[in-house]
């Protein structure tokens, strides 16, 4: 997917962090420091990961700016409430730094922490599939605490199968 302008991303994104937000809100507030196993992000720390690497990396980065990652502790933001609120700052900071680019910027290279001169426009699509990435770790951490997740795209898989014909030579299951 190549990015052809600053404000199609900027709905596209927004878009992305909507649903993250919408399986954000699933999470039990008392499980938000959960992990599966010691010295394991919890689903805490995925939030304000997703939320700082977005403002901190990728935002700078995209600025031309070195990153200023903080890390993903509950110093930035402890408890349920302050851990949406986090994410919601940053990501309207993040988007304001996105908006304030002009389209031939997106095709001006930027530096990556690891030093990779890299089109914006793809360090863009990285911080999209970045946040997609834990998402789906989201999606798991609630699976194992017994949490039913919400479809992102309307339908459920089952319910996608239901209302769909066998291809040809294929058995339904």
């Amino acid at each position: 997917m190549e990015i052809p302008s600053v404000s199609s991303f900027l709905d596209y994104y927004r878009r992305i962090r909507g649903r993250t937000m919408h399986i954000a809100g699933c999470i039990p507030p008392e499980h938000i420091e959960w992990t599966y196993q010691p010295a394991k992000f919890t689903l805490g720390d995925l939030l304000r990961h997703i939320a700082a690497l977005e403002r901190y990396m990728f935002c700078e980065n995209f600025c031309g700016r070195p990153s200023s990652y903080p890390g993903h502790g509950k110093s930035l933001a402890d408890g349920y409430d302050n851990i949406l609120g986090y994410m919601r700052q940053t990501h309207n900071e993040s988007l304001g730094l996105i908006a304030s680019l002009g389209d031939d910027d997106l095709r001006r290279k930027c530096r990556t922490p690891a030093g990779i001169e890299i089109s914006t426009w793809k360090w863009m699509r990285a911080m999209v599939e970045h946040e997609i990435h834990h998402r789906g770790q989201i999606f798991i951490y609630l699976g194992m605490l017994g949490v039913a997740n919400p479809p992102l795209y309307g339908l459920t898989e089952e319910e996608v199968l239901e209302r769909s014909r066998p291809a040809r030579g294929q058995a339904s299951t």
